[in-house]
Parts: structure tokens; C-alpha cells; sequence
């Protein structure tokens, strides 16, 4: 049985117990108060049911206090004993005393069933308190002893666990350092052909690094030279091509001149026949009125010498005007 099973019969005990401490103090109170009230003078009938309370209420106390001490695992001495008899045995004679004043066997026999019933449940629920408390108190010891036991178990497996894995590390640190040993023996090996190999580099770089700035340095100075001779090529045609330009310019205005010259010949060649009363032909008054023009003359000297009307004079003027007007934006525009 457990724990549990052992706490739930207890909870029935006390249960049971208190049901019959009420049944029987109940039972006591309506037996012994009539007694009572039949053996009081008339005036203090109304105490009748003292007695009855007070012998019940030390049935309770000792039952109370009995299950208490139970529950500890303690003893009160002979008192508690001795209470729990006198207490019993009172409730007994009282529910008895009338019936048995009266010589009726039979009401002394019944009204004898609850106060015995309640001797005899605080005895034996005393017993098995006494005895739950020995088996949870043996339960308990059994539990410390089984946990103290799993405890020692658990202490030697841990401590056979350290030892085996204090073992394992020093194992381990051993491998580890020889590792470590081994590793660095490598290392430095590797670190030694390493450096050579990168000292081997480091001439092969330097020195591929000074052929490179050799190299560099030749083709730098072919550059400057090829740089300073086309300079000195396009200075040479950019001389040449200015002196074209000028000669070009030269040519332009001497050829420019010999037009103007030519057209001042022209223009005094048409200006020098003087007013004419007769209209010249038009081709030909069209030729004077532009020497006319291009001379500045006014537009009734120009009508005298080709012998046309001011108006007619005047709409050429205007389409030279705006011939050289439109030219001249042109030229802007360019």
C-alpha cells in the first residue's frame, strides 16, 4: 500500500470517527437531558442539557487531541488515558442511569449501543492512527533510505563519471599537446618554406619590377620624343597652313580690289554719259540705276541718266535695298 492509499484511509477513520462522535452526542443529549430534567428541581430545568454537553464536549477534546498525537507518532502519558475512560464511562452511566433505575434491561442494553460504540471507535481509531503513523513513518524511513541509497549510488556513479572523465582529459590533453607539438613542428616547416619561397618571389617580383620600370622609363622617353617631334610636325603645318591662309587672304583681297576696281570702272563708265532725255534701254537703265546705287547717288540723278520716271528708279532702289539687306543678314547668320 502507499502513501496514498494510506492517507485516503485515514481521511475515512477520521470521517467515520467524527460521524460517531456526532451520532453519539446527539443520541447522549436526548437520552441524559430528560434524566437530567427529572433530577432538577423545576425552577433549573433549563440546565437540563448541560451535562450532557460538557461530558460530549470532553469526548471531542479527547478524541481531537488523541488523532493529533497519533498523527506525530507522540504519547500523552496516563492523563489523556484516564480522561478518555472517565469521559466514556460517563456517557455510558448517563445513558444508561434511566432505564436502569427503572430495572428495564432492554432500555439499558439499547441506550448502552452508542456510548460503547464510542468507547470502543476512540480506542480502536486510536490503535489505527497509531498504526497509519507506524506505516507512513516506516514508508518515510524506507523512501529516505531507498532516496539515501539512490543518492550513494548516484554519487559513486558520479564520481566513477569524473574520475573516467578526469581520466579521458589528461588522456586528451596529452594527444592534445603532442598535437600541438607535432602541429607546430609542421607549421614552422611550412613557415620556413613559405618565407623562402615568398623571399624567392620577392627577388622574381623586384626584379621583374626594375625591368618593368626600365621598360617604362624607354618608353616614356620614345613617347616624349615621339611626343616633342609631332609637335614640332604640327607647329611646321600649322605654319604652313597659315601662311596659305594669308597668302589665300592676299590673294582674295587683290582679286576682291581688282573686282571693286573693275566695277568702279564699270559704274563711272555708266554714270559718265550725263542726263538723257530719252528712257535708255532697260537692261541697260537697270545697269545704271545699280552704279547709281552702289555710288550713293540720289534716285532723281539716277532717273536723269537713264532717262526713266523717279517711281521706277525708287522700286529698284528698294530691291537693292533689300538685296544688300538680305546679304547682309546672311553674312550675320554665318
Amino acid at each position: 500500500m502507499n502513501s496514498v492509499q494510506i492517507r485516503s484511509a485515514e481521511r475515512a477513520l477520521s470521517v467515520g470517527t467524527w460521524l460517531i462522535v456526532a451520532g453519539a452526542m446527539l443520541y447522549s443529549i436526548l437520552t441524559v437531558t430528560p434524566l437530567m430534567a427529572a433530577h432538577t428541581p423545576d425552577e433549573w430545568d433549563w440546565t437540563a442539557p448541560i451535562l450532557p454537553l460538557v461530558v460530549d464536549a470532553a469526548v471531542v477534546i479527547v478524541v481531537r487531541l488523541d488523532a493529533v498525537l497519533a498523527r506525530l507518532g507522540g504519547h500523552g502519558g496516563g492523563w489523556p488515558v484516564a480522561l478518555r475512560w472517565m469521559t466514556g464511562c460517563m456517557t455510558l452511566a448517563l445513558n444508561v442511569a434511566d432505564s436502569a433505575l427503572r430495572k428495564d434491561l432492554v432500555g439499558v442494553a439499547v441506550h448502552a449501543v452508542a456510548p460503547l460504540l464510542l468507547i470502543v471507535t476512540a480506542e480502536t481509531g486510536l490503535a489505527y492512527r497509531r498504526a497509519i503513523t507506524a506505516a507512513l513513518t516506516a514508508q518515510e524511513a524506507q523512501r529516505r533510505a531507498e532516496q539515501a541509497e539512490r543518492e550513494r549510488e548516484a554519487r559513486e556513479r558520479r564520481e566513477a563519471d569524473e574520475r573516467r572523465a578526469r581520466e579521458e582529459r589528461e588522456h586528451a590533453e596529452v594527444q592534445a599537446r603532442e598535437q600541438r607539438e607535432h602541429e607546430a613542428r609542421l607549421a614552422r616547416e611550412q613557415a620556413e618554406r613559405e618565407e623562402a619561397a615568398r623571399r624567392a618571389e620577392r627577388e622574381q617580383t623586384e626584379a621583374r619590377e626594375r625591368a618593368e620600370r626600365e621598360a617604362r622609363e624607354r618608353r616614356e622617353r620614345e613617347r616624349e620624343q615621339q611626343q616633342r617631334e609631332r609637335e614640332r610636325l604640327e607647329r611646321e603645318a600649322a605654319q604652313r597652313r597659315e601662311a596659305e591662309r594669308l597668302e589665300r587672304e592676299a590673294a582674295a583681297r587683290r582679286e576682291r580690289a581688282e573686282r571693286e576696281e573693275r566695277a568702279a570702272r564699270e559704274r563711272a563708265a555708266l554714270l559718265s554719259g550725263g542726263p538723257v532725255k530719252e528712257k535708255r534701254p532697260e537692261d541697260r537703265a537697270r545697269q545704271i540705276v545699280a552704279a547709281a546705287f552702289a555710288e550713293g547717288l540720289p534716285v532723281r540723278s539716277a532717273a536723269e541718266l537713264c532717262g526713266w520716271s523717279v517711281g521706277w528708279v525708287s522700286t529698284r532702289y528698294q530691291e537693292h535695298r533689300d538685296t544688300t539687306a538680305g546679304r547682309m543678314l546672311e553674312g550675320a547668320a554665318s
